[in-house]
């Protein structure tokens, strides 16, 4: 890998930034100076220092997120200062992470932060239906019957209904959704067929990976291999 592409890539900056780094002669590699921004590296066993700050590497990064309320589902926000999602990860090393998927602005909950675009495409392909849970609190009473009619698939004005989803009531107020979309303010939209606007929205569980209940609101961990293989295979698995 070329120096500068290494340096851009582990958030040193642009290219154009970090090429004036190396001519500067502030770049060591294994401990010696190099100024050619095009020298080649070994990623994975080079040791490459900035002022005598060693730069980790990592080709692919997974993070789950509890994403708080106020916080943007971007990996940045050109139009304004406010806080976007992969600004929570403090210790990442790549400069490209994105969220896979979005949640509204007000909606919390999981979140899975990563670069590896293969991944990303397979979870949110409208193809795959990946299941997506959310804890749902409303303003009014949801009865049986309003769950039923939600469930077999509604007309919220797109030009086709929704998918048959599943609703598991807990109280007069509160449910766990099951939808397999993305639609835009989904399902926001399908409870206010039935006149009840939706309070409170967390995702729990997205495919096989479910919300460490340990992380609290805006706090974040690296998957364990277990779950990254759990992301990669669990289409496999429903294919058998």
């Amino acid at each position: 890998m070329r120096l500068d592409k290494f340096l851009a890539e582990t958030g040193r900056g642009t290219r154009t930034a970090v090429k004036k780094l190396v001519n500067a002669g502030k770049v060591k590699v294994n401990g010696e100076v190099v100024k050619d921004p095009a020298a080649k590296i070994d990623e994975n066993k080079d040791e490459v220092s900035i002022d005598g700050e060693v730069i980790a590497y990592a080709d692919l990064e997974y993070y789950m997120l509890n994403k708080p309320k106020g916080v943007i589902s971007a990996s940045r926000d050109k139009k304004s200062n406010t806080v976007c999602v992969t600004d929570l990860i403090k210790e990442k090393i790549r400069s490209d992470l994105f969220p896979v998927g979005r949640l509204d602005k007000d909606t919390e909950g999981l979140l899975i932060i990563t670069n590896d675009g293969d991944l990303a495409h397979r979870m949110l392909s409208p193809k795959k239906h990946v299941d997506k849970t959310y804890f749902t609190e409303l303003d009014g009473t949801l009865s049986k019957e309003a769950a039923e009619r939600i469930m077999n698939g509604v007309d919220i004005g797109d030009e086709k209904p929704t998918l048959p989803c599943n609703i598991n009531i807990l109280s007069d107020r509160t449910c766990f959704i099951t939808i397999h979309e993305g639609r835009y303010h989904e399902i926001k939209r399908m409870f206010q067929t039935e006149g009840l606007r939706v309070t409170g929205l967390k995702r729990i569980s997205m495919g096989p990976i479910s919300l460490d209940p340990e992380l609290q609101s805006g706090e974040y961990r690296c998957l364990s291999e277990a779950e990254i293989e759990l992301l990669k295979n669990f289409d496999k698995a429903d294919k058998n």
